[in-house]
């Protein structure tokens, strides 16, 4: 199952065990089954993750703040199963008008959310402030995209997943947390506190059969964030990993539609680093 190579989505394989034997332990539906929000899904990475659910089948809620001509472009690729909804994930009264005009379109409710959007960030590394000039209101500039907008996703959709007895909640996180060698000291401890949320979060919203987990990335070659950074450092990175490569964003997709699948149902308050294996988690 990949994002540039779609195979179809059956499910477990035959003979595979089914989750019948606990109420929290329930397996997602095959992918081409889903109803998926991806916030920030019209660019960059996003728009890579949507793509990807859209290559298994999947219908998929495509998110944005003010990426509109972006947002329809990709919705017209699929029109029959994809519904561009624009909402500032900070706002929660956005989110639940969001949330509940998707459910009436589609006939269901959400059971997948990928929290991905990305607020009013750029990877420039060598215009980011550093420890003695960075101020709070830069860190909380951060928080408010990366936790709050999870936060407002995650509990907007969280009745409809515990009606239908099954959620996928997954974010994007960094593999700065490990390695943090350029200073996006704002974007690495909202990230921080994401992965947190994602581990409590998965003990809280266990028991209702939703999985709560992390993606992790690098940098990316190349989304509209890192359009600013320059070769070098691409190619600086690539020398440093097993695989002397940079990860893509489809590559970085595939690993979310893992935690999305019937396959990842034993799976939840993880954190999978995708770097190429430049961070070992």
């Amino acid at each position: 199952m990949t994002a540039s190579n779609p195979t179809p989505d059956a499910g477990p394989a035959a003979g595979a065990p089914t989750s019948s034997t606990s109420p929290t332990s329930s397996t997602a539906p095959p992918l081409s089954e889903q109803i998926v929000l991806v916030t920030g899904g019209a660019r960059g990475l996003g728009a890579a993750i949507t793509r990807a659910f859209l290559a298994q089948g999947a219908r998929v809620v495509i998110n944005y703040r003010s990426s509109a001509e972006a947002a329809q472009a990709l919705a017209a690729e699929h029109p029959d199963r994809t519904l561009a909804l624009q909402a500032d994930v900070r706002d929660r009264s956005a989110v639940e008008s969001l949330v509940s005009t998707a459910a009436k379109h589609f006939g269901a409710p959400i059971t997948t959310v990928v929290n991905n959007a990305l607020v009013d960030f750029v990877f420039n590394g060598d215009a980011r402030s550093h420890a003695e000039d960075i101020t709070y209101d830069e860190l909380s500039g951060q928080f408010e995209g990366s936790v709050k907008g999870a936060l407002n996703i995650i509990q907007a959709a969280r009745q409809g997943m515990a009606e239908a007895g099954v959620g996928r909640v997954i974010s994007i996180g960094t593999n700065l947390f490990q390695h943090p060698v350029v200073p996006y000291h704002d974007y690495t401890a909202a990230k921080a506190a994401l992965l947190s949320l994602t581990r409590t979060f998965a003990d809280d919203l266990g028991p209702s059969g939703i999985t709560v987990n992390m993606v992790s990335g690098g940098l990316l070659q190349t989304t509209d964030a890192s359009a600013a950074t320059p070769e070098a450092v691409f190619e600086g990175i690539a020398a440093g990993t097993p695989l002397r490569t940079v990860t893509t964003p489809e590559q970085l997709a595939d690993a979310v539609l893992f935690f999305a699948s019937p396959w990842a149902r034993g799976v939840t308050g993880q954190n999978l680093i995708v770097d190429g294996g430049l961070v070992k988690g």
